[in-house]
C-alpha cells in the first residue's frame, strides 16, 4: 500500500500534496489525527536504515529539550518519534516499497515521478 504520512497543518505538506500527480493508490496518513504505531515506524526504519533518518531536527521541541547538546541513540530517536508527531521528518512516503523522506525538491521529484 502506497502511504504519505504528513501533518495536515504542515504548510510545506499541503503544497507538496497539491504537487502531486493524481494517484488512487496513495492513502493519506495524517500523523497527528491517526499518530503512526510503533510497528509503522518501524517498517519506516527498516526501509529507511535508521530511526535518525526519520528524525527531524528542525521541530520546535528538538530546541525546546536541547536535544541538540544530548547524544541520542537509535532508541532515543524511535521513542521521540513515537512520543510526538513532530519529530517525526515530514513528509514521508512509503511507495512500491521504497521510502521517501523530507520535503527537499529531489524527493519530491523522485516521489513524483514515482507516482506517475
Amino acid at each position: 500500500m502506497n502511504t504519505i504520512y504528513y501533518l495536515a497543518s504542515c504548510d510545506t505538506c499541503r503544497k507538496i500534496i497539491k504537487s502531486l500527480p493524481k494517484n488512487d493508490t496513495l492513502v493519506f496518513h495524517d500523523i497527528k489525527q491517526n499518530p503512526i504505531t510503533a510497528a509503522e515506524l518501524d517498517v519506516m526504519r527498516e526501509l529507511a536504515g535508521s530511526y535518525e533518518a526519520l528524525f527531524s531536527r528542525k521541530a520546535q521541541l528538538y530546541k525546546s529539550l536541547d536535544l541538540k547538546n544530548k547524544t541520542l541513540t537509535e532508541t532515543d530517536f524511535r521513542n521521540y518519534i513515537l512520543e510526538h508527531y513532530t519529530f517525526l521528518s515530514r513528509p514521508v512516503f512509503i511507495i512500491d516499497g521504497k521510502i521517501y523522506i523530507g520535503n527537499n525538491q529531489k524527493v519530491i521529484i523522485e516521489v513524483i515521478k514515482a507516482l506517475s
